[in-house]
């Protein structure tokens, strides 16, 4: 199916000059070698890196690396946001990561706890989410030892890490632990299969195409398992999504997650919870990450941030 929207200006040079660089792209690559590229790929097009009062590498959870920012010098109680970062649950790391989660801290007066979640193809489905709800677990639970306000955390992240954030809260509202001030879902990946019509739009010539999602599915979920009839896959097919927290959602208009995004956000409505959609036109995936190159992205970074300090009171 053809592109029937266009691209931004700025996003359109950043795709066609990465589809005319000749590079490999993940889906040609080893799991390994996709890393590489990532970590080093990653921060290019990020806005500056930002210095912060405190940037402390930690163990939650007994066995999960994290990093925390905190954007303010003070030894106070700070609202916190358990950030999942992106990556098809294949690849993404702290450091890919790292000066998005500097500049959600320093604009919003939040500090973040950065997740570094075990990922496929060595731990498949559901070890991410396990990783994922074991984080958010210990931040509401253990957090004070950090000067976590354990009363004001946040969840949050991006694709594969929007996916977490959303199968995070349905599970902590199961459990019955403290619920999350709000859920910052990024082009949050929420479908059982790749088969909406933006999967279809967006297939080819984006820099996620549906080539790499499927290399993605293949790398992270369990051969012949029924995994894609699971919720922690695919919230989509929770039958319950009352009682979450208020959501504030970005979606990339010329993106293969769009519609699934647009689909969840209307589920969590219709269930009666407070949502906020919005969806950039012209952007694709993973434009949030451009935010030092794409003026769209820089100030969907302030709008995520301005949510998080609002969410926070």
């Amino acid at each position: 199916m053809a592109d029937y929207r266009p691209l931004d200006p700025q996003v359109k040079a950043i795709v066609d000059a990465i589809n005319s660089s000749g590079a490999p792209i993940y889906a040609d690559m080893t799991p390994e070698q996709a890393r590489q590229s990532h970590n080093e790929k990653a921060p290019l097009l990020g806005a500056p890196f930002v210095d912060l009062p405190s940037v402390e590498d930690l163990i939650v959870a007994s066995n999960i690396p994290a990093r925390l920012y905190r954007p303010i010098a003070s030894d106070d109680a700070l609202p916190t946001m358990v950030f999942y970062h992106g990556g098809g649950h294949v690849v993404g790391s702290l450091d890919s990561y790292d000066t998005l989660c500097r500049q959600l801290a320093v604009q919003s007066g939040v500090a973040v706890l950065s997740v570094d979640y075990r990922m496929g193809p060595e731990h498949r489905f559901p070890a991410a989410v396990e990783d994922a709800l074991a984080a958010y677990r210990w931040t509401v639970a253990e957090g004070t030892a950090k000067n976590i306000d354990v009363g004001k955390v946040i969840i949050g992240g991006d694709s594969a890490g929007g996916n977490l954030a959303a199968v995070t809260a349905i599970l902590a509202r199961d459990e019955g632990l403290t619920k999350p001030l709000h859920q910052l879902l990024i082009y949050p990946a929420t479908a059982a299969y790749p088969d909406s019509a933006s999967q279809l739009a967006f297939a080819e010539d984006h820099v996620l195409t549906r080539r790499i999602i499927l290399w993605f599915h293949e790398h992270y979920l369990n051969y012949g398992a029924s995994d894609h009839t699971d919720f922690r896959w695919a919230p989509l097919l929770t039958s319950d999504l009352t009682n979450l927290p208020a959501a504030t959602i970005i979606l990339a208009e010329c993106d293969p997650l769009r519609d699934e995004g647009i689909a969840y956000a209307r589920r969590l409505a219709e269930a009666g919870n407070e949502v906020l959609l919005k969806v950039y036109p012209g952007m694709t995936h993973p434009f949030f990450s451009w935010s030092g190159a794409v003026d769209k992205a820089k100030e969907a970074v302030s709008f995520a941030a301005r949510e998080l300090t609002s969410a926070a009171g």
